[in-house]
């Protein structure tokens, strides 16, 4: 299990921004970074900063992934043909840790991951313990009988801050949900504007 590096609303004060659309985050009252040099980090970004910056935030909204995990999904999207950018977005949101934040059976990213980890989740009838496992498309992804009750679950489905979106399909009164398609960037429920062109300039100068 890789260690969570920072805590999610540090994530969202380093980048200046409200990732994933929570109430709770701090940006919503104060926009500059964390520290006591918080607030004279406001310079304009060079080039090498605003790809930088996109990386770290494509990266941190998926439970701040690693770097190694996430230049290797970089690698793999550059591999397959078509689009690098909408390949990298569709090999993310196909993460099953992903696929269960989406699917509104847990509050947060950081939660699914947790939530897959601990055994509470089955996809095509078989348990499924390793977030990074990769849905395809048709997959039924559902919650365990036993742990259909834990609070973590009923606080999700009770969110009203954001919506289950179309290449998902849940029904939270059997808590399973199908994996319809891949998305691509225009699909996905972005609180923020992400920019995959600019991790892909990253990667390709660096």
């Amino acid at each position: 299990m890789t260690k969570r590096t920072s805590a999610k609303y540090k994530i969202d004060r380093r980048m200046g921004e409200n990732i994933w659309g929570r109430p709770k985050s701090p940006v919503n009252r104060r926009e500059y970074g964390p520290g006591q040099h918080g607030q004279r980090r406001k310079g304009k970004l060079s080039d090498f900063g605003l790809q930088l910056r996109a990386k770290q935030k494509l990266k941190g909204y998926y439970g701040d992934l690693t770097e190694k995990q996430f230049k290797r999904i970089f690698a793999e999207a550059a591999r397959v043909k078509g689009d690098t950018g909408e390949n990298l977005i569709g090999l993310l949101e196909r993460r099953l840790d992903a696929v269960v934040y989406r699917a509104k059976f847990v509050p947060t990213i950081f939660a699914a991951r947790q939530f897959v980890n601990h055994g509470h989740v089955k996809v095509n009838g078989q348990r499924v313990n390793i977030p990074s496992y990769r849905v395809k498309e048709g997959d039924v992804i559902e919650v365990r009988d036993k742990s259909k009750q834990l609070a973590v679950v009923l606080e999700a489905v009770g969110l009203a801050e954001r919506d289950v979106p179309e290449y998902i399909e849940a029904d939270h009164s059997k808590m399973t949900a199908t994996f319809v398609r891949t998305p691509g960037l225009s699909d996905v429920p972005y609180a923020v504007q992400m920019e995959p062109n600019l991790v892909i300039e990253f990667y390709a100068q660096n």
